[in-house]
């Protein structure tokens, strides 16, 4: 029939990288209308990409947290990669991180905890002024993450 359209298809994903971002203890800020504020300082990490590319987290950077409620924290990471080109990168990373009231204080006060108990799932967006990557600055990206005592662990993924 002249005229009909098909549904897209659902978006398929490719690995993109994998981040361990390491952070220093929370500052903890408090109480305020937006829920519990803490931020965390960015001392650095390690960045291992599909095709075997690689970065380092520069310090730096620091993760905003709200825990909004007992069971979810609202997170925004902001901070820079520089990739062993000489390459920088910016990247944001919006993100939620929903577990039981219990593990939420766990993971608050540094504890370690198993990451099948949290659900940690985020958005980072990737912005370069490099040529070589600039596909980055044109693509939608996803992750799923692991909170570690010492680091945050993600696997990021593009949306095809």
């Amino acid at each position: 029939m002249a005229g009909t359209m098909t549904a897209p298809a659902a978006p398929a994903l490719a690995f993109f990288a994998t981040l361990s971002v390491e952070v220093a203890p929370a500052h903890e800020i408090g109480t305020t209308p937006a829920g519990r504020r803490r931020v965390i300082p960015i001392l650095g990490g390690q960045v291992r990409g599909a095709d075997g590319w690689t970065a380092r987290v520069l310090p730096g950077g620091a993760d905003f947290q709200a825990i909004v409620t007992p069971t979810l924290a609202q997170l925004d990471a902001r901070y820079v990669l520089e990739t062993e080109a000489g390459e920088l990168i910016y990247v944001v990373n919006r993100a939620i991180r929903v577990a039981s009231a219990d593990v939420t204080a766990r993971l608050a006060r540094g504890e370690p905890v198993d990451p099948a108990l949290v659900y940690f799932r985020c958005s980072p967006a990737f912005e370069t002024a490099a040529p070589s990557l600039a596909w980055i600055n044109e693509r939608v990206f996803v992750g799923s993450g692991v909170r570690r005592p010492d680091r945050v662990e993600i696997d990021c993924f593009t949306v095809l």
